[in-house]
Order: C-alpha cells, then sequence, then structure tokens
C-alpha cells in the first residue's frame, strides 16, 4: 500500500483540467456574493419594500431548490464535463438576461435571470464535488476537494469587491436620503442610469462564463461519470425519508442557509438602521467573509479532537449568543456581534452535510445529497420572512420599536430561532 505523502494530490496528467475544475468554485462564491448587496440596491432604484426586495434571494436561491435533483438524476446518465457546460451555458444565460432586464426596468425581468442563473450553479456544484474527488487516487480524495473548495471564499471576496466597487460606489440613488422625494423626471434618469450599473457587472460576468465554456468545450478533460447503481431510485428514497439522522440534517441545513443569508444580506440594512452608508457596510460583509474563511480553517483543524456533532452544537451556541448581541446592543457594537457571527456559521454547511450522508450507503448518499444541495432553499424563504418583520411598522428599518429596539433589531430573531434549532441538531448527534 503506497504511503499517503508518496500519492500526488493532483497528479501532472490531470493538473489543467483541475485547474479549470477549480475555477468553478470560486465563480459560484462570486455568483453568490455579488448578489447579496443587490437586495438593498434593488430596494432603492425600484423603491420596493425590504420584503418586496427579498424576492432577489428568493429567485436567487429558489433556482437551487428547483434545479438540484433533476441535476443530481442528469448526473447518473451522463458525463460530469456534460453537465459543467450544461451548468455554464445556464449561468451566462442568466447573467446576460440582465441587459434586456436594465431595458425593460422591470424587477420580475432581474429575478427571472437570477433564477436560470441557479439553475446553472445547481448543475456546477452538483457535479464539480464529485468531479475533483475523482480526478486522482482515492487516497488523496478528500484533499483534492478541499484544495479545489478553498477557492470558493476567493469568488466570495471578489464578488463582493466588484458589488461594492463597481455597484455601491456608483449608485446615484445611495447618495439620496429620500429618493422617493425627487420629482418624476429626477427619479427615471436615476433610475436609468442606476440600473445600468446593476447591469455591466452580471453582463460582463455573462461574457466570461462563455468563454469559460469554449475553454471546457475544447480542453480534454476526463471522461468520468457517476458509477452508481441507477437503479431502485424509489427504494433510496423510502429509506432516507426514515432516516432520522438523514432528514433532520435536510432541516438543520434548510435553517443554517438561511441564516446564514440572513446575516449576509440584511448587514446593509442594519448599517442603514445606525447611519451608515452601504459602500462602509460593504467593508463590514468583507470583514465578515474573512472571519467564515478563518472560521472554516478553524474549525476543520479542531474536528480533529472534538465529535462533529459536539463541534456543531458549540458553534451553533456562539452564533446564538452573536444574533443576541446583534438584536440589543445598539449601534456599532450590535453591527460588531453581527459580523462575528460569521466566524461560528463557517462550520455548518459542511458539518451537517457529513453528519446528514454518515453511513448511508453509496447510491443513498447520492440522493441524498440532492436533498442536502436543495435544502439551500432556506435562502429562499427566511429572508423573505425577514424582510416581512422589517416592514411591519413601513418600509424604512426603524419605523417602530419591538422589545424597545427597531424592527431592524428584532428581525434576526429569526437567525436566532435557526441556530437554537441547530444547535439540538448537533447534541443529539454527538450521543448517537
Amino acid at each position: 500500500m503506497k504511503k499517503l505523502n508518496s500519492v500526488p494530490v493532483v497528479s501532472k496528467e490531470m493538473i489543467i483540467p483541475f485547474v479549470l475544475l477549480t475555477s468553478l468554485f470560486a465563480l459560484w462564491g462570486f455568483a453568490n456574493a455579488v448578489t447579496d448587496p443587490m437586495v438593498q440596491s434593488f430596494k432603492k432604484v425600484l423603491e420596493l419594500s425590504n420584503s418586496q426586495a427579498a424576492w432577489v434571494q428568493m429567485a436567487f436561491y429558489g433556482g437551487y431548490f428547483c434545479m438540484a435533483l433533476p441535476a443530481a438524476l442528469f448526473m447518473r446518465r451522463y458525463s460530469y464535463k456534460v453537465g459543467i457546460l450544461i451548468g455554464l451555458a445556464l449561468y451566462a444565460t442568466g447573467a446576460l438576461l440582465f441587459y434586456p432586464a436594465a431595458i425593460t426596468e422591470q424587477f420580475w425581468f432581474f429575478c427571472l435571470g437570477l433564477y436560470i442563473l441557479t439553475f446553472g450553479l445547481a448543475f456546477l456544484e452538483t457535479a464539480a464535488n464529485p468531479y475533483a474527488l475523482a480526478m486522482g487516487a482515492k487516497e488523496t480524495a478528500t484533499q483534492r476537494l478541499n484544495l479545489a473548495q478553498s477557492f470558493n471564499p476567493l469568488g466570495l471576496i471578489l464578488g463582493l469587491f466588484v458589488a461594492q466597487q463597481f455597484v455601491l460606489k456608483k449608485l446615484q440613488s445611495d447618495d439620496i436620503t429620500d429618493f422617493s422625494a425627487l420629482d418624476e423626471a429626477s427619479k427615471v434618469l436615476i433610475r436609468t442610469t442606476d440600473l445600468i450599473v446593476i447591469r455591466d457587472p452580471y453582463v460582463i460576468l455573462g461574457l466570461v462564463i462563455l468563454a469559460i465554456f469554449v475553454l471546457f468545450s475544447i480542453s480534454k478533460m476526463p471522461e468520468f461519470k457517476d458509477t452508481s447503481s441507477k437503479s431502485h431510485i424509489s427504494h433510496a428514497f423510502k429509506k432516507l425519508a426514515k432516516n432520522n439522522t438523514y432528514t433532520s440534517g435536510v432541516l438543520a441545513q434548510i435553517l443554517y442557509v438561511g441564516a446564514q443569508i440572513m446575516c449576509w444580506t440584511y448587514i446593509y440594512q442594519y448599517a442603514e438602521g445606525i447611519g451608515m452608508d452601504s459602500v462602509t457596510a460593504g467593508y463590514y460583509q468583507m470583514v465578515a467573509f474573512l472571519l467564515f474563511t478563518l472560521g472554516r480553517g478553524i474549525g476543520t483543524y479542531l474536528l480533529r479532537f472534538v465529535n462533529s456533532g459536539t463541534l456543531l452544537m458549540i458553534f451553533a451556541i456562539f452564533s446564538a449568543i452573536c444574533c443576541i448581541g446583534t438584536i440589543f446592543i445598539k449601534g456599532l457594537f450590535g453591527l460588531y456581534s453581527l459580523v462575528g457571527v460569521s466566524f461560528f456559521m463557517s462550520l455548518m454547511f459542511p458539518t451537517i452535510y457529513g453528519i446528514a450522508l454518515g453511513g448511508l450507503s453509496e447510491e443513498e448518499s447520492k440522493i441524498g445529497s440532492a436533498g442536502l444541495v436543495m435544502a439551500i432553499v432556506g435562502g429562499a424563504i427566511m429572508p423573505k420572512l425577514q424582510g416581512m418583520i422589517i416592514d411591519y411598522g413601513g418600509h424604512k428599518v426603524d419605523d417602530i420599536k419591538i422589545l424597545g429596539v427597531s424592527e431592524i433589531n428584532f428581525s434576526f430573531v429569526l437567525p436566532l430561532f435557526c441556530f437554537i434549532l441547530i444547535s439540538i441538531y448537533g447534541f443529539k448527534e454527538k450521543r448517537s
């Protein structure tokens, strides 16, 4: 048997295909990060309520939910490369739809573009993870996947940088205290200009994705495909439905993704509540992403010594404590608490993923994995609910007080609730 350190993580003949593959991990991280600030941008430009603007996340994460299972079933029949090409084509199509959307100035058109874009992301995520595992020796498969996943935070940071420097800084509506008070002619001019600002990064992204599509098409990629059994899908579904660890894990994943997107999306509204502009708020979100990356590394190291259920419970409890600070501490220190949540959230997605699929057969894991990707729908539902709480007293973020704090502060009771339930899941699984 070969020693682990004598087996290359990526062989020489696989270097170019692997480099191409790792670019995909950064691409979907970029799409996630560049979309979060768009909720606040559309709210101001199109004069939407917080709840209406949350349709951005509803469309974005709803696309994952609708396409995750079809993508997984597709991978059972065709090669990973074909799945990636379809994913890139849908990704580019959704991004390029921002051009006609900006011309029509229709919010639903932008949401449609995001919805189709995430059809592509669902294909990419479903194909890229097992593809990375297959690109080399089994002994180094986990190392290879971790190496590929390390490019995801780079995409997050780059996406936020683009949103901050090329969108938020250029929005004229963001510099106006009361946009609704302007005369209609001024509104139309500013709205048209700002929608072009929002449009351009997505159109450029779409063109980049098309170039990557061509690169993948002409590159010689290994033709791996899902080699697991093609039969008894209904049997796998039935077994998964009876597996409490798995079904509770899907629920925990829905809650986690919902909490993550709420804490990242509404950081801009929270900053607005303390008189901070969106560009400055973007710097705080950048810190949140860096803490998220740091927490992922530290958490992964701690998993060598601590039971995964126990560590999940501990991180969820600290996330809940940070949410309590976000709710009841007013001003800048409340914002610090909100930023701090990202450190403790970092470990949750892969840990819940691993616990939920633990002990399953290969066939059950393939189908179960699709269910956990579908759980990303939490990012569509929960921000919409939080937006409704923020709008309870009006379209501003501090119209009324609830338990002595503004609506925006109180709205973080939703991620608090999510983290409490996740900690209970971790507590139950640490004993199993």
